[in-house]
């Protein structure tokens, strides 16, 4: 029962257990920024994403969507194109958050990603690794 629902969910599996890494990844990159390098804010979303998104093509190409496409440079660049669009959705929502709402930044980031990760995967899905 259970090895047939890991089978049948086997995908989303290890898309929300690469997701809840690369978001580690993203928020300890973020803090490492901030708290430790003192990088305004913003730029240290930047840096994080670059970071995180990285881990994510790795981990998602290998392991998660298991892609064979032997154009690494094209199935990367379709990667980081529709990663730019969740990019711009999570520094909008920050600054929502932060600017507007005043919620800690911290709290705000993992809010976002949650967020990101359920609109990454459909970008990954659909326009990225889409099978043949």
């Amino acid at each position: 029962m259970i090895f047939r629902l890991y089978k049948k969910y086997d995908e989303i599996i290890k898309y929300l257990i690469f997701g809840i890494l690369t978001t580690v990844v993203s928020i300890a990159s973020y803090a490492l920024f901030t708290r430790i390098c003192h990088i305004d804010i913003y730029i240290s979303n930047i840096l994080s994403w670059i970071v995180s998104v990285t881990f994510a093509f790795i981990t998602n190409k290998i392991y998660v969507f298991k892609s064979k496409n032997k154009k690494l440079l094209t199935e990367a660049v379709k990667f980081y194109i529709s990663r730019v669009a969740s990019l711009v959705i999570e520094l909008i929502i920050m600054y929502l958050l932060v600017n507007i709402m005043h919620i800690n930044d911290m709290i705000s980031k993992v809010i976002v990603q949650v967020i990101v990760i359920i609109l990454n995967y459909v970008f990954s899905k659909i326009f990225v690794f889409k099978n043949k």
